[in-house]
């Protein structure tokens, strides 16, 4: 009789979790880094809500998504930065060419609008993130020789924008995360983070339309040109 280990018996049920379609779906939508109802989810995965339902308690159990009650509404999201990291590097093997084509012009412009700019969990990623990752590298405030570290500089230039990179816990400052439309890295950990919600809360970025995508402003543009170097045309 064969005995298998218990981590092969663990990696068997976290790879069946998501060897589903619809369990799929809810995953990637969670990556928007916000909790979504799982009415919200049924419907963005069109599927009845006792299906979603049961998907979710999996999801839930399995320790990929977390679980939040308000009132009469129950909300889920993903359980923590590593849960959305495993999705996103799963995503990176398969790779934009895996795609089907686009069926319309609707669908055509949401995947270039996420090709071009998008949130991965709770940073940027896109093309927007890698160019603001190669901006930092290119001004010395990021360091890439071994790994993601921020320079001196680095650590300055966060606090002349008034933002706190909080110290401590497990997560690290700076963590390059490969980017699945860019097959390069963009800049994730603390200072990612801390970064994208600045450039929401600051009106740098908006969200459009359901998925993860987010926009560059005028504003943005204004900002990312004058701190990064980045043209604001190539923003657009």
């Amino acid at each position: 009789m064969t005995t298998r280990s218990p981590a092969a018996r663990d990696l068997a049920a976290l790879a069946a979790l998501l060897a589903d379609e619809t369990r799929a779906a809810f995953c990637l939508a969670l990556l928007d880094g916000r909790a979504w109802t799982a009415g919200e989810l049924a419907r963005h995965a069109r599927v009845a809500p006792s299906t979603a339902s049961g998907h979710l308690g999996r999801l839930v159990a399995g320790g990929l998504l977390a679980e939040e009650r308000q009132g009469r509404h129950r909300y889920v999201r993903l359980a923590d930065a590593r849960a959305a990291r495993l999705v996103e590097g799963l995503l990176a093997h398969t790779g934009p060419e895996a795609a089907a084509p686009p069926r319309t012009l609707r669908e055509a412009g949401a995947r270039g609008a996420m090709a071009r700019g998008r949130t991965c969990y709770d940073h940027l990623a896109g093309w927007l993130g890698t160019a603001i990752t190669d901006a930092m590298t290119a001004r010395g405030l990021l360091e890439r020789e071994a790994g993601f570290a921020l320079s001196g500089s680095g650590l300055r230039w966060f606090a002349g924008l008034g933002v706190e990179l909080a110290a401590g816990g497990r997560r690290p400052l700076a963590r390059g995360c490969l980017d699945w439309t860019e097959r390069r890295p963009h800049l994730a950990g603390v200072a990612g983070a801390a970064l994208c919600r600045h450039a929401l809360d600051s009106g740098w970025c908006v969200r459009i339309g359901t998925e993860r995508a987010v926009k560059v402003t005028a504003e943005g543009e204004r900002a990312l040109g004058d701190l990064l170097g980045i043209a604001p045309a190539a923003l657009r």
